[in-house]
């Protein structure tokens, strides 16, 4: 079986200390665990240069693209790593499925205004990655077999040059503004409230976007989010069109490994405060409400019924229900789902039958999703798609991007939302939709 090489590198803890040398190449990406601010991610996974760029096509089928992903992996080839090294990723595709690449997988309705023009995914092929394992305090370069031995010193030269100093800034030209004033969200959870009162469906995620102009760097606004708002599934890509997508996702959607799938859907939500005695009040408060733990749960039903779709018949359970996760702004619910892959089906299935996730979506699934394209004026392009890995050897990991920004033409833009059910309180709901990305709009403002 083709193995990997390997090249350690002296061990870093953050990762912009060898990511700052190639955020401006061409399909330049992180996947940050955050370290050392954050504590529970375990990798970090940077590359650029990729082999190829793989975007979904206007009117492509959702399943045609997938397949093409499969293809492009085929195409690099499997390839193990050395024996007994634990590192994730052997090579493969990197980068992210919007929000409504949900569209090319189910039956909905046009939707609502397009005035991004994201492309609904775009991932890249990488036959290299340089990988840190906090774990074990170890960086290295993971080569491909078939990556040429002439590209491989040169990466190797690269990381092993002194590290440059970047000059640069990012600023906003104004303040950030929502697209929804207070009164279009009272409007928009009314019309939900209907449908729920109606029993046509159990809870719907209602979002709103904010937005500024901006000019400079990229790079330097998310090493400034990174450290106001460290979590374990942040994420750096720069698309073929010069934007940039920049997440600080405390939320993973997806992650395959050896056939095994776990989820963690988060739901429920509380702001941290400065006295410990009231953040500790904050947790328990969460923990004991019955509203989130209803919400919780029914994203749980929901998401053992997606992984249902594509795992062994009786491997789907809930290890864990009702967890707590705390961040620097806030307290949050979560709990984990997980199931046994089942034969014949592999992560692109998996992918295939659950995407978007449930946690942002809401209940019933497909139902909740139409009406979101009917309350939420504009698309929601990258946020609630997913950052994710899938490596040459069938391995998966991936985010849900909430807490998450889009740097395209001049102009930022970030999201907020929140579930929505039966006894939700509308103005309760639009302050969570602030607060839960205050940091992040809050942090850029400050920036000169």
């Amino acid at each position: 079986m083709p193995t990997c090489a390997l090249h350690p590198l002296p061990y870093h803890a953050d990762p912009a200390t060898y990511f700052s040398r190639i955020q401006g190449a061409p399909g330049a990406v992180l996947l940050d665990s955050a370290r050392p601010a954050a504590s529970r991610g375990r990798f970090d996974l940077l590359s650029a240069w990729p082999v190829e760029r793989l975007e979904a096509a206007p009117g492509e089928p959702g399943r045609d693209y997938l397949q093409r992903l499969r293809a492009s992996l085929a195409r690099l080839g499997h390839a193990e790593l050395p024996q007994g090294c634990p590192l994730p990723f052997a090579g493969g595709l990197m980068g992210y499925l919007s929000y409504d690449f949900g569209r090319r997988l189910e039956q909905l309705p046009c939707g609502p205004t397009d005035d991004i023009g994201l492309p609904d995914a775009q991932l890249g092929l990488y036959d290299w990655a340089l990988i840190s394992d906090h774990q074990a305090c170890t960086s290295q370069l993971v080569f491909h077999p078939n990556l040429p031995d002439s590209r491989r010193k040169t990466l190797v030269q690269c990381f092993e040059a002194p590290e440059a100093t970047l000059a640069g800034r990012f600023r906003l030209k104004a303040n950030f503004a929502s697209d929804l004033d207070a009164e279009g969200y009272r409007q928009a959870f009314q019309r939900i409230q209907a449908y729920i009162q109606a029993g046509d469906c159990y809870q719907v995620n209602l979002t709103q976007r904010f937005r500024a102009p901006c000019e400079g760097e990229p790079w330097h606004a998310y090493k400034a989010l990174r450290q106001a708002c460290p979590t374990p599934f942040s994420g750096f890509i720069g698309l073929a069109d010069g934007s940039h997508l920049l997440s600080f996702s405390p939320e993973r959607y997806l992650q395959v490994g050896d056939g095994q799938v776990e989820t963690r859907p988060i739901k429920g939500t509380r702001l941290r405060a400065s006295d410990a005695a009231q953040d500790a009040a904050n947790a328990r408060e969460l923990l004991a409400s019955a509203k989130d733990r209803a919400e919780n749960l029914m994203i749980v039903d929901l998401l053992r019924n997606d992984l249902g779709r594509s795992c062994r018949i009786g491997s789907v359970q809930v290890p864990q229900l009702f967890g707590l996760e705390s961040y620097p702004n806030v307290h949050h619910m979560v709990s984990s789902v997980t199931g046994e892959l089942a034969a014949g089906k592999d992560c692109l299935d998996l992918l295939a039958g659950s995407f978007p996730g449930g946690s942002i979506t809401g209940a019933p699934k497909i139902r909740a999703m139409q009406i979101i394209d009917e309350v939420e004026p504009t698309r929601r392009a990258f946020y609630c798609g997913s950052l994710l890995y899938m490596d040459v050897r069938g391995n998966l990991d991936s985010s849900i991007a909430i807490r998450s920004l889009l740097v395209k033409d001049g102009q930022v833009f970030c999201w907020g939302g929140g579930a929505v059910v039966a006894d939700s309180q509308w103005q309760a709901e639009y302050e969570e939709s602030i607060f839960k990305v205050r940091v992040l709009l809050d942090t850029l403002q400050g920036l000169g």
